[in-house]
């Protein structure tokens, strides 16, 4: 009876243990086990292309430098650290807004960073990584433009000034939610907006103020910030639906902002560091 007693107990113990190990999130209390899946993000992607979709007209995440024609911005220098991390190759490719995210649902490429906020309609047609930067909409002006339609939201309201923005993004969403769809002129690519205004083609441009901290770093002394619109919204890499990149990009974001890597290049290209406070 003993004997079948222990027999038993050992039969039951090793059925514990095989049971154990049959998911992969058991798997740390059985790592010796042969057939146990890795757990947790891949953290080597064995020098595999990962193709980053860049609009390369929204500084300072992504232009090409007026003096070598060579694309430059706070996404590429943070893409090749990601990629230092993870043991890949990053393959920029430039890409229009309109439609990029048809694209990537679609798989046209493996991800995009391209200052890109994170709201419910598009969660349900690409995912998202984790945010890396909190920001607010501004209002951007000339430098020396003092009518009162820019000095606040309720001057910019009662006035008949009009305002530039990309087509398809939250700024044109804000954009119209302020002044009604009339008076907003929106065009194809992010730095058009900004171009018109330095021409006089428009009064004001809607913009991101990191994106706008860039332009007025490329047109010193031409712009300036009038006020606020909205805060608290959030940048985030996309991918395609259910890609196996989502968690080892995640995951190399945060090495570079445990390592203050991430803080180093916001520091250069946004002339703040991206870690809360």
């Amino acid at each position: 009876m003993k004997k079948t007693a222990v027999l038993m107990t050992l039969i039951i113990a090793l059925g514990l243990v095989l049971a154990a190990c049959a998911p992969a999130a058991e798997c740390p209390e059985c790592p010796s086990v042969p057939d146990c899946p890795p757990v947790g993000p891949t953290t080597d992607l064995g020098g595999r292309e990962v193709r980053i979709a860049e609009e390369n007209s929204y500084p300072p995440f992504n232009y090409l430098d007026k003096d070598t024609d060579e694309p430059i911005g706070w996404d590429y220098d943070v893409m090749r650290a990601v990629c230092e991390k993870l043991n890949c190759t990053p393959v920029f490719v430039e890409a229009a807004w309109e439609g990029m995210f048809e694209a990537m649902a679609a798989g046209e490429y493996d991800m995009a960073f391209d200052g890109i906020t994170i709201t419910v309609p598009r969660s349900m047609v690409v995912d998202y990584g984790d945010p890396y930067i909190e920001y607010g909409q501004v209002i951007l002006i000339l430098a020396d433009d003092e009518r009162p339609g820019v000095a606040d939201v309720d001057g910019l309201v009662a006035s008949d000034l009009n305002i530039g923005v990309q087509i398809a993004t939250t700024n044109e969403v804000t954009a119209i939610k302020l002044v009604g769809e009339p008076r907003i002129l929106s065009f194809a690519e992010y730095d058009m907006p900004v171009t018109a205004l330095l021409v006089g083609d428009v009064d004001t441009v809607i913009i991101d103020e990191v994106a706008a901290i860039g332009f007025m770093g490329e047109n010193p002394g031409e712009m300036r910030i009038a006020f606020a619109v909205t805060s608290g919204e959030m940048l985030a890499p996309i991918f395609p639906p259910l890609s196996p990149l989502v968690e080892p990009i995640n995951w190399a974001m945060q090495e570079l902002f445990a390592d203050g890597t991430i803080d180093e290049i916001c520091e250069k290209w946004l002339l703040r560091p991206c870690t809360p406070e």
